[in-house]
């Protein structure tokens, strides 16, 4: 399903990171970074509940509000706690997802369809992860010291939140395609590019086909995230399935750390990973009239521990919005 808007807006973002992106290339893109994971919290927990705040709190001093009509977002977390503990100290209607690490675009199109039907001032929309917290969740934790394979992904640590208004101010959401529940027959916890490249693939075909664009239509295509392998896998496979050549095309994984460098293995993962490039870099050069449209298409691993124990496949997720400069 992909939904047309006419006036829906991101008026403005707040980003926040940890030390490891902190590090990598896009560092001066972000507007708060920290140097360790903790943020001066207790609990990896914790601190992630302390970021998503601090990005709200950031983005209304930046937007000049007081408070949002609705607050939409989620993390990786068990039950999304990170996110429901934030949202209590927050006085706004809030809409907890959960759509592992397409959270945001989902985030965006929930958010959109309140602001197009004039259902809502304005729309507050979040994501966020935490890699210690994250990998203690899904795989083992970070003390255990296990050898991981290069296919492995490593979890963004950081929270970036948005503003959403009919006011013709900042990036248009043009419009949002909510992808459709994909199994590729993957089990392997350590090469989420596999498990997730299809459902991105089907997406974009998807939002191609409804809009009755051709890939040219975009000045960039952006998934989130594939990492390393998994880009090339879509590539692949969009070419083969729908033949379809990805043009101007990237990744958020592979471009948040650099990977010849840092010990990310194959690249980025993680709920904030794609809202924290898109946000920050992506956004500028949208400002700048470098990207005019841009289709950001997040995609998420809806596994869990306990279904992975049952050594069941893991089918995946993708959303897509189609973004264009003001």
């Amino acid at each position: 399903m992909t939904i047309k808007y006419n006036n829906v807006y991101i008026n403005e973002t707040a980003t926040i990171t940890g030390p490891y992106e902190a590090n990598g290339p896009l560092k001066k893109y972000f507007d708060k970074t920290y140097d360790d994971l903790y943020f001066k919290a207790k609990t990896w927990e914790q601190a992630e509940t302390k970021l998503i705040n601090e990005s709200i709190d950031m983005l209304k001093n930046k937007s000049n509000i007081k408070t949002a009509s609705i607050l939409i977002g989620g993390d990786l977390l068990n039950q999304i706690v990170a996110s429901s503990y934030a949202a209590s100290k927050i006085n706004s209607s809030f809409i907890g997802i959960y759509a592992a690490c397409s959270t945001s675009t989902l985030g965006l199109i929930l958010g959109a369809n309140f602001i197009e039907n004039k259902l809502a001032e304005n729309v507050i929309t979040f994501a966020s992860s935490h890699n210690n917290g994250a990998e203690k969740q899904y795989r083992y934790p970070i003390e255990y010291g296990g050898p991981k394979p290069k296919t492995t992904t490593f979890t963004t640590t950081g929270a970036a939140s948005a503003l959403l208004t009919k006011i013709k101010k900042g990036i248009k959401i043009e419009s949002g395609t909510i992808g459709k529940v994909v199994d590729s027959k993957t089990t392997n916890v350590f090469h989420m590019g596999a498990v997730m490249a299809k459902a991105a693939a089907d997406t974009i075909n998807k939002h191609l086909t409804d809009t009755g664009r051709t890939i040219d239509y975009y000045d960039l295509i952006l998934t989130g995230d594939l990492g390393v392998y998994g880009k090339e896998i879509i590539k692949e496979y969009m070419k083969e399935e729908y033949n379809i050549h990805l043009k101007n095309y990237n990744d958020t994984g592979t471009m948040i750390f650099d990977v010849d460098s840092q010990p990310v293995y194959a690249g980025a993962s993680g709920a904030a990973c794609a809202p924290l490039v898109t946000y920050s870099y992506i956004f500028s050069q949208m400002k700048k009239k470098k990207l005019n449209k841009v289709l950001l298409v997040a995609t998420g691993a809806l596994m869990n521990p306990t279904m992975t124990n049952q050594k069941l496949t893991i089918p995946a997720v993708a959303h897509a919005v189609s973004l264009e400069a003001v």
